[in-house]
């Protein structure tokens, strides 16, 4: 995944900020709209010019203030509802590996930010069962190529919208791209549905591209390992406003729209983990592990320094390439976001 343009992002929502979204412009909500996204760009700016041992604190902390306004925007809040108190997220066992480190919520509809903005963004919680840092980790498209353990891994499968078949019948087809090597190799349709168990949204397909007598799945395989494969979804029931009734291509779309989440412009079908109730929303599992990050950096410094070791921890370089795309991915994510919510 290539580097997005952030300063184009702060400059749509520097522009915001004169004329606010939906609520935003509303009195208070107008002042915490304004100042949380100047104080999250001066955040973000100074985390840019540090180093990885301050860097996470600074990053986070941009994107907690980005949530505020995150949530001043929606009509959904009403009252109050909209303002965060206190984190809404935990994480301890800084002593344990790295991937080990366990991460909890607070409970649903309290007033934490992690808890208030997953809310607002239709993302789970998980407060009964803790989440490993790995888990969430794996779960953030920048992070494909820079896994923490050898694991089999659940990782974002893209696809997008330019990739939805046009031909005269009334299913979904698209391309689900980044199947992993260990599934693509065993090339069985048992591999492949052992597989999608972690993917609720693509288990549900009704076909896919397949070949031979025992209609194995048609991988298209990538030289650098894993590929991709074309897949099927009956549209939803009563869905067909097209010719003869067809699904028309914005139908498609729009459906495609409700088992993935969008990220920088593509689309992703993401694994649903632990107890949750669907897949957790890219913004989330950002703000999930940079405080993860941040609180380790803060409070045992001495820890985290041995981690962004380059001459000693394996870590280190994953956590850098981490820290680098932060700061470009997540103001087109906190903009994509705002205008999402304020619709």
């Amino acid at each position: 995944m290539s580097d997005l343009d952030a300063d184009e992002a702060w400059e749509r929502l520097r522009a915001s900020r004169s004329n606010p979204p939906a609520r935003a412009s509303s009195a208070s909500r107008r002042k915490t709209y304004t100042a949380a996204l100047e104080q999250a760009q001066q955040l973000f700016r100074a985390a840019a010019v540090v180093g990885p041992a301050t860097s996470p604190i600074l990053a986070f902390y941009g994107l907690s203030q980005a949530g505020r306004a995150i949530t001043a925007a929606p009509r959904s809040l009403e009252g109050e509802d909209w303002r965060l108190a206190a984190h809404g997220i935990s994480s301890k066992g800084f002593h344990v590996p790295f991937p080990d480190i366990e991460i909890r919520t607070d409970p649903p509809g309290t007033q934490g930010s992690f808890v208030k903005v997953s809310e607002v963004l239709d993302s789970p919680v998980w407060e009964k069962d803790s989440l490993r840092l790995e888990d969430i980790w794996d779960l953030l498209p920048t992070n494909l190529h820079y896994p923490l353990t050898a694991r089999d891994r659940l990782t974002p499968l893209y696809t997008s919208e330019g990739s939805i078949d046009e031909g005269d019948h009334s299913l979904l087809s698209v391309w689900v791209s980044n199947i992993p090597d260990r599934v693509v190799k065993a090339g069985t349709r048992e591999a492949l549905d052992d597989f999608l168990t972690g993917y609720p949204a693509v288990a549900q397909h009704e076909s896919y591209s397949n070949v031979g007598a025992a209609a194995l799945p048609n991988y298209v395989r990538y030289d650098h390992g894993g590929g991709q494969l074309s897949m099927n979804w009956l549209m939803p029931e009563g869905v067909g406003t097209g010719f003869d009734g067809m699904a028309t291509m914005a139908e498609r779309q729009a459906h495609l729209r409700t088992m993935t989440r969008g990220y920088a412009g593509g689309r992703y079908f993401l694994p649903v983990l632990g107890s949750m109730k669907r897949d957790l929303h890219p913004l989330m599992a950002w703000w999930a592990v940079l405080y993860t990050l941040s609180m380790l950096a803060r409070y045992d410094p001495a820890v985290w320094g041995k981690h962004i070791n380059v001459d000693n921890s394996p870590h280190a370089v994953p956590i850098e390439r981490l820290l680098e795309r932060a700061i470009n991915h997540l103001p087109v994510l906190i903009a994509d976001t705002i205008a999402d919510v304020s619709t």
